[in-house]
Order: structure tokens, then sequence, then C-alpha cells
């Protein structure tokens, strides 16, 4: 009996597959554990199964899935009035020169957050080149790719909208303690610090913040928060100009995005089925046959132009008494759209003149 089993099993050990024409050679395989192999493998698969659905990870996409859901279907608190073709390709990126001791230290403090931003974000310059056509010397940036330019644009929007609401709870503060009304500019401000949550909200669909990029927002806007509330405190003019100046770096930003879509080297984002967020569609009422990546930009872009020339437009003024000249009093036209073509914004004599 013993010598009928092994026997058996010598026969049984290896089995060889011959070739079919068409077909490669296989290698051998024992024949009798790929029963218990199986069965590993299948135990090995449970375990992976079992990793990817524990209660963290399905807590996780529960979340991300409602998420998705409330932003598609977000009330809007207020509903943009849209841009025209034709206002958003005018925008262009510029600097207004500072001019005052204040414009110096606002133009300053930008560069340091420029700097810091870069760093972060992994944005910088190459080396410079001597251009020989023109005879000087230009600035050669390092492309980045689409997931780069998500971790910028979201670190620059938690910043981009603190600011407003800042400004606009002192000034509501001050109009309460003081018994006095508004000159219009709390609704405004409001309004700019709301939009720029609703750029956040549009690039959170599409990206999803690790562990690390959220501590690193939620240590930026304690520093950030308590440092404008303290500084608008001590002169708003300045703090105005310092928005102003950071609004510029942001168009600058999208500018530069565009360009390197136009380019061919963002190559998901320029996809013909690439799909942009509900919530994008629903806010900036972007038509169908325009509700690509590119479009959306160009409309963020436009966003922060017109804060651009409202903010240094305040920043011009006297903080008490002149009058916001952005207050709508005309339903069909947007302050957006007035200062979106005011790169420096409009002087103080533009303004009391009216």
């Amino acid at each position: 009996m013993a010598s009928r089993l092994r026997s058996s099993h010598k026969h049984a050990r290896l089995v060889e597959l011959a070739p079919g024409p068409q077909q490669q050679r296989r290698p051998l395989f024992f024949t009798q554990p790929a029963q218990p192999t199986a069965r590993r493998g299948l135990g090995t698969r449970q375990i992976q199964i079992r990793l990817l659905t524990t209660p963290t990870a399905r807590k996780q996409e529960d979340i991300s899935a409602k998420q998705a859901a409330a932003f598609g279907s977000l009330h809007l608190t207020w509903p943009h009035k849209g841009w025209n073709d034709s206002l958003v390709h005018e925008v262009v990126a510029s600097h207004r020169k500072p001019r005052t001791f204040g414009d110096k230290v606002a133009w300053r403090a930008i560069r340091i957050c420029r700097w810091a931003m870069d760093l972060v974000t992994g944005m910088g310059p190459e080396p410079k080149v001597n251009s020989k056509s023109a005879g000087k010397e230009v600035t050669v940036y390092k492309p980045m790719t689409e997931s780069q330019w998500m971790i910028r644009f979201i670190f620059l929007e938690t910043l981009a909208g603190i600011p407003g609401i800042v400004a606009g709870t002192i000034r509501h503060l001050h109009s309460i303690r003081r018994f006095q009304a508004d000159q219009g500019w709390i609704k405004t401000l409001l309004e700019e610090s709301y939009n720029e949550r609703m750029h956040l909200l549009t690039f959170l669909d599409m990206y999803k913040p690790g562990w690390l990029m959220r501590f690193m927002v939620f240590a930026a806007q304690g520093v950030f928060y308590n440092t404008m509330f303290i500084s608008y405190l001590i002169s708003p003019g300045v703090c105005h100009r310092f928005v102003g100046y950071l609004e510029e770096e942001a168009v600058h930003t999208y500018t530069r995005c565009l360009e390197e879509m136009d380019k061919g080297l963002l190559t998901e984002w320029t996809d013909p089925n690439f799909e942009i967020p509900e919530i994008a569609i629903r806010y900036w009422n972007i038509p169908e046959g325009k509700r690509d990546m590119r479009t959306l930009v160009l409309y963020i872009r436009a966003d922060e132009a017109s804060h651009r020339g409202v903010n240094h437009t305040l920043g011009n003024l006297d903080q008490a008494s002149d009058r916001n000249p952005f207050i709508e009093e005309d339903a069909n036209v947007s302050h957006m759209q007035v200062a979106a073509i005011k790169p420096a914004g409009l002087e103080r004599g533009e303004v009391v003149g009216r």
C-alpha cells in the first residue's frame, strides 16, 4: 500500500503542458499543491479586501461622497453674475508701483509671502538665461503638474478668503459700536471673501488635500487671520493695499497656468473629456460648450482681477468717510466687471468727484 502511494505521488508530482502553435511554453507547476496554493491566494486577497474596506476607509469614502454631493447642491448666498468672453480675455497681469511708505511695507510683505508660497508649492524660476533676440535676461519657469497647480490654488484660496471677512467683521463691529451706518464697504468685503471660498470649494471637488497640507493650512490660517485682524485695526488702508498686491500675485499665478495649458503642458486639463465640477457650472453660470478647465481658470482669474481693483481703490480712500464706489445700485451692473478692468484701482479724486 505504501509503495503504491509513493508511486502515485511520483507520477502526479510534475505535469508539463505542451505548447500549441500560437501558445508560448508555460512553466512547470505542481498539480497536487494547486488547491492549497489557491486557498492561500484567496486568503491573501480576503485580507487585502478587508484592509481596503476598513471602517476608517469606508468612513473617508462616505465623507468624500457627501462633500461632493453637498458642493453640487450648495446654496449660493451671493450668486455670481457671470463673465463675458471679451472681458475675461482682457485681464492682464499688472503691478501698481508703491508710492507711499505704507505701500512699500505692504509690497515688501507680499514679496515675503510670495517667496514662502513658492517654497511650499514648488513653484520657482529656473536659472535666468540671456535672450539673444531681445538682448536682455528673461526668467524661464519650470513647468508644474496638475497636482502641483492644485496644491498651489488651494493653499492660495485658503489665505485669500481671510482678508475680506476680517475687514468686513471689523467694519461691522465699528458700525455697531459707533451707532453709525457703514459707507457701503461691508457687503463688498464679505462678498469678496465668499467668492474666494467658492474658488476653494471648486478646487476641493477636484483634489483632496492630505494631512500635511491640512496641517499647513491650519497653521497658516491661524497666523494670517490674527495678523490681518491686528493690522486692520492699526491701518486698514495699508491692509487693503496689501490685499491689492496679493490679488496681483493671484492674477500672475492663474495667467501662468493658462500659458502652460496653451503650450500643451497640462494634458489632463486640456483633454476634451475633462469635466469641471457642477458647483463651478452653477456658480459662474458657465454655458454649454465652455465647461472646460481653461474657461474655469479664466473666470477665476477675472475674479482675482476684480478683487485687485477693488482693494487698490479702497486703499486709496479715506477709510472712515469715503463711500464705497462699487455699491451696485443698478442690478444690471456688477462691481466685479468694473473693477476687473482697473488694475491699479480708482484714485480718490475719481471717486470723490463722482
